[in-house]
């Protein structure tokens, strides 16, 4: 990318974390200001590294808006001069890979664990690559439904991202009909070849899943494929409680639903929104400061 720029700073673990919390949960963040955050080393587990990647130089009110991530206290900040690159593949080159239950997420350059449900999702410009703690816990939950009993005929990953998710429902239900959708049309040719590299079919039969771009479920081929036994959605608290009443009508009685990209702190507002379009509380699990929830529609 032309002109682009990146801010670091180095703090605690908990000081980063908590600093990614607060730009997930703010509804004026500048989208253009893309944030990563690494481990500095293996042997110094609470040294922490805050990258944000932005199209431009640098200005006063950028530098602001990151300082407030650190609740008024932020660390020292170095700002430097990329070359063109895109800074969303670059910020993901290196990942360790995760281990989520029986699931090993991985990008091609790691080799495969042979003992695990192995998926291999490299670097992209599409989010949901498993490093964040929504995607591991949507993949121990997904995995958690497995062993009690749950078997969708028909499933979806609406905000599918890199596919990750919606490949790893495939490997659970292998038998399934299987819909992606994501509203970004990146993610199209993203999910098409991270199917290949996991042995993923793309077509609309059983057994094998279908891409669509679409924003929410307001589409006619989403429509056609319901109702569904399995909607997953890891996206943002404020899109999960308005598509309540969206997913409601797409999902079967008695079918499930995995929500994700909430804070703990948003989770009683969104549990909120799908009591009353008509969803139960199954089971909920908490990552760090997020919380990852399963619902049933009432039958």
């Amino acid at each position: 990318m032309v002109g682009s720029w990146k801010i670091t700073a180095f703090a605690s673990k908990d000081e980063v974390e908590a600093a990614m919390a607060r730009q997930e949960a703010a509804e004026d963040w500048d989208v253009t200001i893309g944030l990563a955050s690494f481990e500095v080393a293996e042997d110094k587990p609470d040294e922490w590294r805050l990258d944000a990647y932005l199209p431009r130089r640098p200005t006063a009110a950028d530098r602001r808006a990151l300082a407030q991530l650190f609740n008024g206290s932020p660390p020292e900040f170095a700002i430097e001069q990329l070359p063109d690159a895109d800074w969303v593949t670059e910020s993901q080159k290196g990942m360790e890979p995760i281990s989520a239950g029986r699931f090993h997420v991985r990008t091609p350059d790691h080799p495969a664990d042979e003992t695990a449900i192995d998926l291999i999702i490299p670097a992209s410009q599409a989010f949901g690559t498993g490093q964040h703690a929504t995607t591991a816990g949507c993949l121990i939950m997904l995995e958690r439904m497995k062993r009690d009993g749950v078997a969708p005929r028909r499933l979806i990953d609406v905000g599918t991202g890199t596919g990750l998710l919606a490949f790893a429902a495939l490997r659970l239900w292998p038998r399934a009909y299987a819909t992606a959708s994501d509203i970004d049309p990146v993610c199209e040719g993203v999910v098409e070849e991270n199917a290949r590299l996991n042995g993923v079919r793309l077509s609309p039969g059983r057994g094998a899943m279908l891409m669509v771009v679409a924003d929410g479920m307001e589409d006619a081929r989403l429509q056609a494929r319901g109702p569904y036994d399995l909607l997953i959605a890891n996206i943002l608290a404020r899109p999960l409680i308005e598509l309540a009443p969206d997913f409601a009508e797409a999902v079967a009685p008695g079918g499930h639903v995995v929500l994700a990209g909430l804070l703990t702190t948003q989770e009683a507002n969104v549990r909120r929104a799908y009591r009353r379009a008509g969803f139960r509380l199954a089971r909920r699990l908490e990552r760090g400061d997020w919380s990852i929830l399963w619902l049933r529609a009432r039958r």
